[in-house]
């Protein structure tokens, strides 16, 4: 298997454990003592990735974003942002630090992170998605509706496809279960240059022919997909036995901050129309959101 240093930025970065990778921070508890931000002073505090598109950026251009002005606007609340990529260190970074000389905390919500997702006190889910193969338009790849219709392709077709994966993510022991994985090009989860972005294996080597298919969690590959045109086609996992492709995301808070965490599970409940609108327009695969609160106090 060959070896590509690509970055994913961002949570889903962090996601796939959700996907990618998971943040490898030490975990901690909220201390009561401390003051919370929580709102109360009329001002919504977001941690958020700035180059980490299609869910955030500095310029407010990500479905997160969306999402984040959404809320903030239906609270009366004004939107301030502490941008940090969303990689090891974030959480601590962001949720857990204060504003210097200040017990205030730099920012209050996180808007994606895994359901259950340990770091973080997290609330009901608000998008399931799954992970999808994106491919180049043409006509030996005509057929492929399903991510089974691959393994259909004539041998001799299948043999020449080059597969881009990024790392612990469940494309790999897909391609180990179909005895695939010498034809991967293998793209490093956290390369730590902030300036990558996950497209990038869409927009630069799908486009370049540097790999034939790739596999990326579907919010990212519906998103640059998209921004492909025509040329490329998007085919979904459906949650099947045996690897997990489909995952539920959820919004994370503080731990100890019940109050302020069930005004965001309130929000969540009563406005998932709003949110799906958003994610649908940035071509998001979207299964059925299970509804129940994931979640630790």
């Amino acid at each position: 298997m060959s070896d590509r240093n690509a970055s994913l930025a961002g949570f889903v970065r962090a996601l796939a454990a959700l996907c990618c990778a998971v943040f490898a921070a030490h975990f901690a508890w909220a201390d009561p003592a401390l003051p919370n931000n929580d709102g109360a002073d009329g001002v919504l505090r977001v941690c958020a990735d700035p180059n980490n598109m299609p869910l955030s950026n500095s310029k407010g251009e990500g479905y997160e974003n969306r999402i984040a002005s959404q809320m903030a606007s239906d609270f009366g609340y004004k939107l301030e942002y502490t941008f940090f990529p969303q990689r090891m260190g974030f959480v601590r970074r962001t949720l857990r630090d204060k504003v210097p000389d200040t017990q205030n905390f730099k920012c209050d919500l996180i808007i994606g992170v895994p359901k259950g997702y340990d770091l973080t006190a997290t609330t009901r889910p608000y998008l399931h998605s799954t992970y999808a193969m994106v491919f180049t338009k043409r006509p030996e790849l005509a057929n492929i509706n399903t991510p089974d219709d691959l393994l259909k392709l004539p041998p001799e077709t299948l043999r020449k496809l080059r597969f881009g994966i990024f790392s612990q993510t469940p494309a790999v022991d897909w391609l180990l279960g179909h005895n695939l994985i010498e034809q991967a090009v293998s793209y490093q989860a956290q390369s730590g240059d902030p300036a990558a972005f996950p497209g990038e294996m869409i927009e630069h080597d799908l486009a370049a022919g540097n790999v034939d298919v790739v596999f990326l969690w579907g919010p990212i590959a519906g998103y640059f997909a998209k921004r492909a045109g025509d040329s490329v086609r998007l085919v979904p996992f459906p949650p099947t036995p045996g690897i997990r492709f489909d995952y539920e995301i959820s919004m994370g808070t503080r731990y100890g901050e019940k109050a302020w965490k069930d005004k965001i599970d309130q929000w969540i409940g009563s406005n998932q129309d709003k949110i799906d609108r958003i994610l649908t327009s940035y071509q998001v695969p979207i299964l059925p959101v299970t509804g129940a609160t994931a979640a630790s106090q």
